[in-house]
């Protein structure tokens, strides 16, 4: 078995009271039983919350509950979501790619986030992708098996069922296994992800016959045959899970699995080695955690560390609010000034973040007030700056499908989980005889600093490919602490989106801590701005035209998607009531659900 690396530890201590001291103690309590005494306040006892669950398949919120109502805690009710997410979100998650957990445990106040992300194959180059012209070749970056990364969710699943749930993985995969088994009835959104990659889905049998239900070998694929009526069955998976369920970890990275995985994707053109798998180690790491003062309201942020860059990019955003005195401005004003420190962001995000195992990340400066009040000394409340005059000119990108999930249990415990396969499919290839389909999370590296990407976007040096590395991510599972009229409120949320996840959450955070309603959360109009490209991307409708031209006015770039983005998760938490709601976003087609 690889080992865990475990950076967080509880301390606990002990303190002994001898037998003499306890019998003094006796004697002192006997002599003043006769006095009329009222006895010590105790303080009212917390209050229990209920149980709530939000995630972007009602399949696997409902699983997840049943977790619950079987004696499971928040832990393991989030395995089990995660376990059928992979199964009936194929084009999001799933244990051939990985994620961060971000965990809340109540009994010691222990937060942690686990790194799942992928790695890179030790047999990885850095100019992996780039043929003899000196060009990136875009389709083995992202496509095949030569543009995955060795999965880091069934050592998560594993991991956090031995340290921190209640239940056995034979408990908590069963949902998922049975979904696999049985089958599932496709969707809208599976219908729409599908379209957009059943070329790749077409290249390799498994995934053609698993996916497209298409069993012939060749002829022209059209997605389009399958309906809402379809079902999508997957034997392989609910077998590699169940080997997971009996052996844990080892049921995955070594054995009989492992060998069928090395075997299949060598034979396709990869290079993953057995040493791979039996290496992979999932992280322990300290959250991000901040501060951010709005008016009268002290905010705490717990969110996720490198190499995700949500932790710190939220850091910086809220930072650049305090010292611009967000609160204190009118509507277009806070607008334009939410598009300029998200601006500032992306740019530090570009140069300075990677894999902080490799490559040494300035946390402690990014995250530092007085750098933001740096950062502020460039913005004017009356013009958009332009990107190009910040510095050399650095991108960003993630991977634009992803999952997420949020649970809490009536103890407290609470967990936010982003999970991903970088594009919709992955990679678009399925290990034959495993049921695995692969994660493209390579392409989430610079494959050639300096030059433009799949995206057009440029990534620095420290986001290069490198053996045994994690790619940069945007994945930014968090949590917020707060005290408003309604009395002690925990927030948890995260949501999909590629580099948009940051700034959605920046956005999400923005209407809890206002006292907005869950619902207020994942259903708001985003807008969104990453340095490069200079333009403010919107969703339909974000904008009303007089804002529009003002903001235009203040230079700014507006460019229209033509779609609404993000499929947030949120739960809201009364320590005071105990009182729970949760909301899922009504892009997808999710479901949130509160005992």
């Amino acid at each position: 078995m690889s080992p865990i690396t475990i950076i967080s530890k509880a301390i606990i201590s002990k303190t002994v009271i001898s037998k003499t001291a306890i019998a003094t103690i006796a004697l002192v309590a006997l002599l003043f039983s006769g006095c009329q005494q009222t006895p010590p306040t105790l303080g009212t006892p917390q209050p229990l919350a209920q149980p709530a669950i939000a995630s972007a398949h009602p399949l696997a919120t409902k699983a997840g509950m049943e977790i619950l109502a079987k004696g499971g805690n928040a832990f393991d009710a989030a395995i089990a979501v995660a376990s059928v997410l992979g199964v009936v979100e194929p084009y999001s998650a799933g244990i051939g790619g990985g994620g961060f957990w971000l965990l809340h445990r109540a009994s010691d106040g222990k937060e942690v986030m686990i790194d799942a992300r992928e790695k890179a194959p030790l047999a990885a180059t850095h100019d992996m992708y780039v043929d003899d012209q000196g060009k990136v070749n875009r389709d083995l970056a992202v496509n095949g098996p030569l543009s995955a990364g060795i999965p880091g969710q069934p050592a998560a699943f594993d991991h956090i069922a031995k340290h921190y749930g209640k239940l056995e993985l034979k408990d908590t995969l069963a949902s998922a296994i049975g979904h696999a088994e049985q089958g599932f009835q496709v969707d809208r959104v599976y219908l729409k992800l599908v379209g957009f990659r059943d070329k790749v889905l077409s290249r390799f049998p498994a995934s053609r016959s698993t996916f497209l239900n298409d069993t012939r070998t060749s002829g022209t694929i059209n997605s389009n045959t399958l309906t809402t009526d379809s079902i999508i069955t997957q034997q392989n998976l609910a077998n590699t899970l169940r080997a997971l369920a009996a052996n844990g970890r080892d049921g995955f990275y070594l054995g009989p699995i492992a060998e069928k995985l090395v075997a299949g994707v060598s034979q396709a053109g990869g290079i993953w080695q057995l040493a791979d798998l039996s290496e992979y180690n999932i992280v322990e790491r300290p959250p991000i955690t901040f501060t951010y003062n709005n008016a009268d309201t002290q905010v705490k942020v717990i969110s996720a560390p490198p190499p995700s860059s949500g932790g710190i990019a939220l850091a910086e955003m809220f930072n650049m609010l305090e010292v611009m005195k967000y609160t204190s401005l009118d509507p277009i004003g806070k607008t334009h000034v939410l598009v300029e420190v998200m601006r500032r962001a992306y740019r530090d995000r570009a140069e300075h973040l990677g894999d902080s195992d490799f490559h040494p990340v300035p946390i402690a400066m990014l995250t530092d007030p007085q750098h933001a009040k740096k950062l502020t000394q460039s913005i004017s409340l009356d013009k958009a700056t332009a990107s190009n005059t910040l510095g050399k000119p650095m991108g960003n990108h993630s991977g634009t499908h992803t999952t997420h999930l949020s649970v809490i249990d009536k103890d407290g415990n609470y967990v936010s989980a982003t999970l991903s396969i970088n594009l919709p499919f992955g990679s678009g290839f399925t290990v034959p005889g495993t049921g695995v389909l692969l994660n493209n999370e390579m392409d989430d590296f610079s494959a050639q600093p300096g030059s433009p990407n799949a995206y057009g976007l440029v990534g620095s040096h420290a986001n290069a490919i490198e053996p045994g590395k994690r790619p940069l991510s945007s994945m930014t599972p968090t949590f917020a602490e707060f005290t408003n009229i309604q009395g002690k409120q925990i927030a948890i949320l995260g949501t999909p989106g590629g580099s948009r996840i940051i700034t959605m959450v920046f956005l999400g955070l923005l209407e809890a801590i206002d006292g907005n309603p869950t619902v207020d959360w994942v259903s708001r109009n985003r807008f969104h701005h990453q340095y490069l490209p200079d333009v403010i991307q919107i969703e339909p409708n974000t904008f009303s035209a007089m804002e529009i031209e003002q903001l235009q006015q203040r230079g700014h770039t507006l460019k229209p998607v033509g779609r609404r983005y993000g499929n947030m998760q949120a739960i809201l938490w009364n320590q005071d009531t105990g009182k729970v709601t949760a909301a899922s976003d009504p892009r997808g087609v999710g479901q949130a659900s509160v005992q």
